[in-house]
C-alpha cells in the first residue's frame, strides 16, 4: 500500500538509535538531547501561495532533522516508526 500526504506534509520513518551508556547509567531516551533525525519516505505535493503552487523541497530518502512538537504519529502497517510532519517543521536536510 502507498500513502500520499496531503497539502503541506511529509511523512518521515524515525531513525532509532541504540541506548547510549554514560558512566554505567542508562539514559532514557526522554532524557537525551539528540536532535530528532529521520528519513523521508512521502511527500505531499506542496503549498498554494495565491494561485502557484510552492513545492516542498526534498526527496524521497532525505534524511532530515525535525521539530517534533506539532508531529503525528501514525502506524502504516510495515516495520519501524512513522510521523506526518507539516514541511514547515522540517529543519534541516542532512548531507
Amino acid at each position: 500500500m502507498s500513502y500520499k500526504p496531503l497539502g503541506n506534509r511529509v511523512i518521515l520513518r524515525i531513525k532509532n538509535e541504540d541506548e547510549r551508556v554514560v558512566g554505567g547509567i542508562v539514559l532514557p531516551e526522554t532524557a537525551s538531547n539528540k536532535p530528532n533525525e529521520a528519513e523521508v519516505i512521502a511527500i505531499g505535493e506542496g503549498r498554494y501561495r495565491g494561485d502557484k503552487l510552492v513545492p516542498i523541497p526534498l526527496k524521497i530518502g532525505d534524511v532530515v532533522v525535525y521539530s517534533d512538537y506539532n508531529s503525528k504519529d501514525i502506524d502504516l502497517d510495515v516495520e519501524g516508526d512513522f510521523i506526518i510532519v507539516d514541511a514547515d517543521d522540517i529543519l534541516a536536510v542532512m548531507e
